[in-house]
């Protein structure tokens, strides 16, 4: 049973994707940094970071949580990739609008750019700790 374990997706993993992104997210999500980028940063930049986000996340979960090996498992490898990258960006909105710093009905490109940069880091911390039981 435990090398089928990746091929199920249950509240377990939606909840260690939750803890893992928040983890990161939180500290990352009080710096002004962070939320001057949000401002600043420029479009294709922001194309950059989240292609990045998505191409680290997706690398790792081969390796890690596939352990090499897609054969006739695309699907819920790429379901997992889109998952966590969603439960992450969920997380830092959730932190983002707790902190006042998620102006996405009055300034909806910054809140969305702050996004994008903050759950970059977020869904690796999500995807490795879905990956701890994963082996």
């Amino acid at each position: 049973m435990s090398k089928l374990r990746n091929w199920y997706f249950n509240l377990e993993d939606v909840s260690q994707i939750a803890i893992g992104s928040f983890a990161l997210a939180v500290p990352i999500s009080f710096s002004e940094e962070a939320w001057r980028l949000g401002e600043t940063l420029p479009a294709l930049n922001l194309v950059l970071i989240f292609v990045l986000s998505v191409g680290f996340l997706s690398f790792f979960a081969y390796e890690s949580v596939f352990q090499s090996n897609l054969k006739r498992r695309y699907s819920i490898f790429l379901f997992r990739i889109v998952t966590a990258y969603t439960i992450a960006a969920l997380v830092v909105a959730l932190v983002l609008l707790s902190l006042d710093k998620f102006p996405i009905i009055t300034e909806p490109v910054v809140a969305i750019k702050r996004l994008i940069i903050i759950s970059m880091p977020a869904s690796m911390g999500a995807i490795i700790v879905d990956a701890f039981d994963k082996e």
